[in-house]
């Protein structure tokens, strides 16, 4: 179980590395991205910034708790902080499982569980040349929930 901020690119296939094992016959893998556009404008990018010390506490009791949920899991937690790009990967979450269903289910607990509670920041840089920072916690009728969930410009 590991849960970083790190400043470089999220490596996936390390990620699903680390997760591996004989026992586990699923792996769930999230990942969110920047994407171009959110509620109607265009974005070009977006800057993340987090209370790093807190944040990882934060996230390794998230996945405490999906254990405790879901079972002899295995689970690793990164977000990047920093400039990202169209693209770049924001926050990846793998998890491994003997099953699928505790598989996919300790995945989503853990990303819906960091939207929630995590202090990590962000501000959208649009096509315009504005930067406005975004308030996670807002829903959106076009994302369909928070603001930066799946939907959004990030996870």
């Amino acid at each position: 179980m590991r849960a970083a901020i790190v400043e470089r690119p999220i490596d996936v296939t390390a990620l699903l590395a680390e997760v591996a094992s004989p026992a586990h016959g699923a792996s769930s893998l999230f990942l969110g991205t920047v994407r171009d556009v959110n509620d109607g404008r265009a974005v070009s990018g977006i800057e993340y910034t987090a209370y790093a010390a807190m944040a990882e506490r934060e996230m390794g009791r998230i996945i405490d708790e999906a254990l405790a949920r879901f079972g002899d899991a295995t689970i690793v937690i990164e977000h990047r902080v920093g400039t990202l790009a169209l693209g770049d990967v924001s926050v990846a979450i793998a998890a491994a499982h003997a099953h699928r269903g505790p598989a996919l289910d300790a995945m989503r607990y853990c990303i819906e569980e960091l939207k929630r509670r995590v202090p990590v920041w962000k501000r959208e840089r649009y096509a315009d040349g504005t930067r406005e920072w975004v308030d996670p916690t807002a829903t959106t009728v076009a994302a369909g929930g928070p603001a930066g969930t799946e939907g959004g410009t990030d996870a």
